[in-house]
This record gives structure tokens, C-alpha cells and sequence, in this order.
């Protein structure tokens, strides 16, 4: 299965989505907070930079919209260069986070060449857990 979108985000939920958080907030709040200096501060705030010259901010972003953004798998090879130091320092830091990959991610609002963000689903549905859902005999 070709997978077309990879999204990088934590456990704690952004206010404006509820959402987890991306991986460059995440880590910006880490520099912010003062849990991340020196070297490592400076590596994430260079790549940082290096997203920002590189990758179209998008209208939707810049207003706080709520959506989130996903890498496209299909253009993503340096882009992916650049986050797997990020997510090195997650890891260093022992700040959880998830890899997303989807086909379906939404309601597409904004699309460029490395990324298309999503509009955030207000319908969330909440279900119960199934009786019975594990081996026979077993609660």
C-alpha cells in the first residue's frame, strides 16, 4: 500500500483543534518553556528556519484556523531529511509523539508541492467498546 500523507504530532491536544499537537509546535513550546538550550535549541531553530524559507506558509495556518497539516509522502524525501533530527530531539527529551500516516485525512482547504492541510472535524463520534470483542470466554 502506497500511504500519500505522514503527520508528526504529540499526545497533548492543541486548544484551537484538539488535535495533538504538531511536532514544530511541540518543540517550540519546548524552547519557549526553557526545556530545551544551547545546542539543541539552536539545531531545531535552524531547521526551523530552513522549513520556513523552504515551505509556502499557508493562509489557513497564519490565521489559526482549525486545521492541521500533513507532509505528502510523494515529496516529502528532504523535508523528511530535515525532521528526523526534530524528532531525535523529542526523543533525547523524552517528549512523546506519534507518526501518522493516512490516505484519508479530511477535508483538504489548502494543498503546495510538500503539504495539504486539513480542516478539523467537529463531529467527532464517540462509540462504545463493543461486548465481547476479545477471545471467547474472556471480559
Amino acid at each position: 500500500m502506497k500511504l500519500k500523507y505522514c503527520r508528526i504530532q504529540g499526545k497533548e491536544l492543541a486548544a484551537n483543534t484538539g488535535i495533538g499537537k504538531g511536532i514544530f509546535s511541540m518543540l517550540h513550546q519546548m524552547v519557549t518553556n526553557g526545556e530545551m538550550s544551547g545546542e539543541d535549541a539552536d539545531l531545531f531553530l535552524e531547521i526551523d528556519a530552513w522549513f520556513a524559507d523552504v515551505l509556502p506558509w499557508p493562509p489557513q495556518c497564519k490565521r489559526q484556523e482549525k486545521v492541521i497539516c500533513y507532509f505528502k509522502m510523494e515529496n516529502t524525501e528532504m523535508m523528511m531529511k530535515m525532521v528526523k533530527p526534530m524528532m531525535w530531539l523529542l526523543d533525547r527529551y523524552d517528549h512523546p509523539y506519534y507518526v501518522v500516516y493516512t490516505n484519508s485525512p479530511g477535508e483538504i482547504v489548502y494543498e503546495d508541492d510538500y503539504q495539504v492541510v486539513v480542516k478539523v472535524d467537529d463531529n467527532v463520534v464517540i462509540e462504545d467498546v463493543q461486548a465481547g470483542w476479545g477471545p471467547a470466554g474472556e471480559t
